[in-house]
């Protein structure tokens, strides 16, 4: 069973940490086929509701041949769109029972729910779409990434902004040395402010289970916790157990620069300061600072993170006022003010349009549906989508050991290598978990 064989190989990663990155007790066969250009993919949509209805809708153009939901009425209406679909509230059972029909599936659960479809599926050798952040913990990141290579399947994260056009364009004034080395980025973020709650403690009761909602399934691998609204079907996103507070929602967004300019992986040190955090949820807002060590590439930079309505000094870029969310990208030349979407102003007063920079991400229009287009040519057998799991991998595993940080307290002291905090061992916790012991998972 899938759920022994997880929790098999995280033992061996707390038993032997050293060697955790490159040794994984998952068989990798790829049984994919090969599709021609022309073929529609045949889809199965992990997750209906929420974002899952947006990732649906994004790839109606292909079959949709089966979906999963936990509530189904939540998902309730792609169920009625793509009505000649197979519905089941068990992603197990649709493998089960469909994995034969099935060339890809899209996973929009909460995040505690994302590495053990995604592991399936890629064990089946089925390409994967699969929402921000990739994962809920450090080590299913580095674990999911490595099996993703080793299947060879398409994948593709679900941080559509690394698409926009825009965002390209400022990737490319970057990556054409405009900015000279970058020293600094800076990112934030409004969230959660008031989507959803944070600083809180677990909520008090346990009100009946509504008929249409499977809670243990929905529970899935995380401890258990009784039902209750202040979690489903959006407020868990500041829960430990279940979410990965703002910076899980927002900072793979807010990365897609540094993503696609520069290679963003394995700080070496982070420290993160939070108000409001409780055992239960993340804080009410915080501020965190990662040290990147210099490479053969580039030389070492710090990354700074802000969220619930934080932002960095007006003194860094004052001729403009920075939005709820954006990013600023400090060189030794020049200085680019960006947002979400890309669209960046440089401090020089340099404009984009007049610098000769080169087009090295191809052009895109609707750049929401080209997110989906660009994993469905990968499936084809195309080239990499952007932000494909060796690229969204890396990214999670910096966002997550921010939460790292701030759940241990005290400034960690990262080995890459080994997958280990080597400064303070009891921040080790939080780089995986344990998987609840016959839990719908």
């Amino acid at each position: 069973m899938f759920l022994e064989q997880a929790n098999q190989t995280r033992r061996s990663f707390l038993a032997r940490s050293a060697a955790a990155a490159s040794t994984l007790a998952f068989p990798f066969v790829s049984t994919r086929s090969v599709l021609g250009a022309n073929d529609r993919l045949n889809i199965a949509g992990i997750g209906c509701g929420g974002k899952g209805k947006a990732d649906l809708t994004f790839c109606q153009s292909q079959n949709i041949v089966a979906l999963v939901d936990v509530d189904h009425k939540h998902g309730g209406e792609m169920m009625e769109t793509f009505s000649k679909a197979r519905r089941f509230k068990d992603y197990r059972v649709m493998f089960d029972q469909m994995s034969h029909r099935i060339d890809a599936v899209t996973i929009s659960t909460p995040d505690h729910m994302h590495f053990h479809p995604a592991m399936q599926a890629i064990q089946a050798g089925k390409h994967v779409f699969c929402q921000k952040p990739l994962t809920h913990t450090v080590w299913e990141a580095r674990t999911l990434t490595e099996a993703a290579r080793k299947a060879g399947v398409a994948t593709q994260m679900g941080n559509q902004g690394i698409s926009s056009p825009r965002m390209r364009q400022d990737a490319a004034i970057v990556r054409a040395g405009i900015l000279g080395d970058i020293l600094e980025m800076h990112c934030w973020s409004d969230r959660p402010g008031g989507r959803w709650k944070q600083g809180i403690e677990r909520p008090i009761g346990s009100p009946q289970v509504p008929d249409h909602i499977d809670w243990d399934l929905w529970i899935g691998c995380a401890p258990w916790r009784p039902y209750h609204p202040a979690y489903h079907p959006f407020a868990w996103r500041g829960f430990w157990d279940f979410g990965t507070g703002a910076i899980g929602d927002m900072g793979c967004h807010l990365l897609n620069l540094a993503a696609l300019a520069m290679d963003i992986r394995d700080p070496d040190k982070i420290v993160a300061e939070g108000v409001g955090q409780t055992q239960e949820t993340a804080p009410l807002h915080s501020h965190i600072v990662w040290d990147f060590p210099a490479t053969e590439q580039r030389p070492a930079f710090k990354f700074h993170w802000y969220d619930g309505g934080r932002k960095p000094s007006a003194e860094l870029f004052p001729a403009e006022e920075y939005d709820t969310n954006g990013i600023l990208m400090i060189g030794t030349n020049d200085t680019m003010l960006t947002h979400y979407s890309g669209g960046g102003t440089l401090k020089s007063g340099r404009r984009a349009k007049d610098l000769e920079v080169p087009q090295l991400f191809g052009t895109c229009e609707d750049w929401h549906q080209c997110h989906y287009d660009d994993w469905f040519g990968a499936c084809r057998g195309g080239a990499h989508a952007l932000s494909h799991f060796e690229k969204a991998g890396p990214v999670t595993e910096v966002v997550l050991l921010g939460q790292v940080a701030m759940r241990a307290g005290v400034e960690i002291h990262w080995d890459a290598k080994q997958m280990k905090v080597t400064n303070h061992p009891q921040a080790n916790q939080y780089i995986t978990k344990e998987y609840r012991k016959g839990g719908e998972v």
